[in-house]
C-alpha cells in the first residue's frame, strides 16, 4: 500500500478490524519510510453486474454514481449520508442476490426510486423528475397523483 504522504510503496499493518456491518476491513498502517500512520478500508469485490445503458453501452457498476444521484435528490432534506449509504448497500445487495451478469440501468434506477419513495417523498419526486424525464407537466402531475393515492391508501 502506497503511503499517502510520501508515496513510498511499503507499509506495515498495525491493526485490522472489521466494520460494524461486517463488509469492510479497516487497517491502520505505518509507512516504512516516513513512519506516518494512515487508515485503509478494504471491501470484497463481489462481482456486481455490468450496467447496460439506454444506448447499449456497458459500464462497470459504480456505487458513487448512485450515491451522487441520491445526494442531489436529497439536497436540503433532513436525510443523513448514512441513510443514503445504506440505500446504496441495499441496492448492491439486491444486485448480488439476483446473480445477473448484466443489469439494465433502468432497473437500477427503479430500485433507487423505490428506496427514495420509502425514505422521502420530496427526494423521490426530485429523482423521478430527472430520471423519468417527464415530457410535460401532465406526466409530472400523474406521478404526483399516484404518489398521493398510495400515501392515502397506507
Amino acid at each position: 500500500m502506497k503511503c499517502p504522504f510520501c508515496n513510498y510503496p511499503e507499509s506495515k499493518v498495525l491493526d485490522s478490524r472489521m466494520s460494524k456491518e461486517m463488509d469492510t476491513i479497516r487497517r491502520r498502517r505505518e509507512c516504512l519510510k516516513c513512519t506516518k500512520r494512515f487508515t485503509t478500508a478494504e471491501r470484497l469485490e463481489e462481482g456486481l453486474p455490468l450496467v447496460v445503458k439506454k444506448d447499449g453501452r456497458r459500464e462497470v457498476f459504480d456505487r458513487t454514481k448512485i450515491l451522487g444521484g441520491l445526494n442531489k435528490a436529497c439536497e436540503k432534506r433532513p436525510i443523513s449520508i448514512t441513510n443514503l449509504e445504506k440505500i446504496v448497500e441495499r441496492i448492491e445487495y439486491n444486485l448480488l442476490e439476483k446473480g445477473e451478469r448484466e443489469m439494465k440501468a433502468s432497473e437500477i434506477g427503479e430500485m433507487v426510486m423505490d428506496e427514495l419513495k420509502n425514505l422521502d417523498e420530496i427526494a423521490y419526486v426530485r429523482f423521478a423528475s430527472v430520471y423519468r424525464q417527464f415530457r410535460d407537466i401532465n406526466e409530472f402531475m400523474t406521478e404526483l397523483k399516484e404518489l398521493l393515492l398510495k400515501k392515502n391508501e397506507a
